[in-house]
């Protein structure tokens, strides 16, 4: 066994003995630096990042910040909703199909929402809505670009109602859609005249993203969404301690607690055990994913762990074997 890492099988207890025994990234003899309250520097590649346990977002590249949500608290990893997923730059796909369970599952949550059963599907460089407005079959058919601001704007070129045009007569009669339907309680969405302006941001569960939307893709029945800094450069990919490994989740500095352990500063590199499809990965489950992986400790009192893909699990998968010394 390499003198550089120590395989081993993440138990309560043997958390607990690293805890005890100074694991968290200070080394021996050295002035400890408590980083408690400050963001954890993130990085992704190949990633399929679940929203809950249907919604799927494939996360290509990412790199970002967890920031905490409680001053002078560490980022819980299994709990979305102690932190931020604050985005710097990133590619991230998002099916049609995951768009219209987005809008319904959360931004339209709630008693009398005005647009219901909402079914996305990409038709060439346009979206095609279809459901229920206000009780009504609907569909539109919309241009997608994205504003200064980050927002989705789906401007409408056509609108029938029990599949019957209505552009035109809505026109006349002087009725637009930010009239016609009351998004007051939506979460990420509003009308403006006949368009929809949609924040990817707040159509999600925790964990709360922020990051600034600069461009998009229509193709394959899916979206990519580009993100970039609003002002300056992105930051440089994060050194990892393991260049082989194509999928992975990479957190660094701050403090990040996850199970019975918390490091400070922060260096956990969680790889996929499967390399020939994207990581699947569930923070909500991260705990069943990690017992039925193995973790090795860095010579510089990191961490990297290795784990089945979610999907696996599901599917009844059992615990990956430990690598021969």
């Amino acid at each position: 066994m390499s003198s550089q890492a120590r395989l081993w099988r993440p138990t309560g207890r043997i958390l607990l003995a690293l805890w005890s025994g100074g694991f968290g990234g200070v080394a021996p003899g050295s002035a400890q630096s408590v980083h408690a309250g400050t963001s954890v520097q993130a990085m992704m590649h190949n990633v399929d990042y679940h929203v809950d346990e249907t919604i799927v977002l494939h996360i290509s590249y990412l790199r970002g910040r967890l920031e905490p949500v409680r001053a002078n608290a560490p980022v819980i990893l299994d709990d979305g909703k102690s932190f931020v997923l604050a985005i710097d730059s990133a590619r991230v796909r998002v099916s049609a199909e995951a768009i219209g369970a987005l809008l319904n599952r959360y931004a339209f949550a709630y008693s009398g929402a005005p647009l219901r059963h909402i079914r996305i599907t990409v038709e060439g460089n346009q979206l095609r809505q279809r459901g229920r407005m206000n009780g009504m079959p609907f569909n539109l058919l919309s241009e997608v670009t994205v504003t200064p601001a980050g927002e989705l704007r789906l401007h409408t070129v056509s609108i029938k109602a029990f599949g019957i045009p209505v552009k035109g007569v809505m026109g006349f009669l002087g009725m637009r859609l930010e009239k016609m339907l009351d998004l007051s309680k939506a979460k990420g969405i509003r009308a403006e005249q006949n368009d929809l302006l949609i924040s990817p941001m707040a159509i999600v569960p925790p964990p709360l993203l922020r990051g600034h939307l600069a461009a998009i893709e229509l193709a394959d029945s899916s979206m990519v969404q580009v993100f970039r800094p609003e002002h300056g450069p992105a930051p440089a990919p994060l050194p990892r301690p393991d260049n082989t490994a194509m999928n992975y989740l990479y957190f660094r500095g701050g403090s990040l607690r996850f199970g019975l352990l918390t490091m400070t500063p922060a260096d956990l590199f969680i790889e996929d055990a499967d390399p020939t499809n994207p990581f699947d990965v569930y923070l909500a489950h991260y705990n069943d994913q990690l017992i039925a992986g193995f973790s090795r400790n860095t010579a510089s009192y990191g961490l990297i762990t290795t784990m089945p893909d979610y999907r696996a699990l599901k599917q009844g998968a059992h615990r990956i074997a430990l690598p021969k010394p």
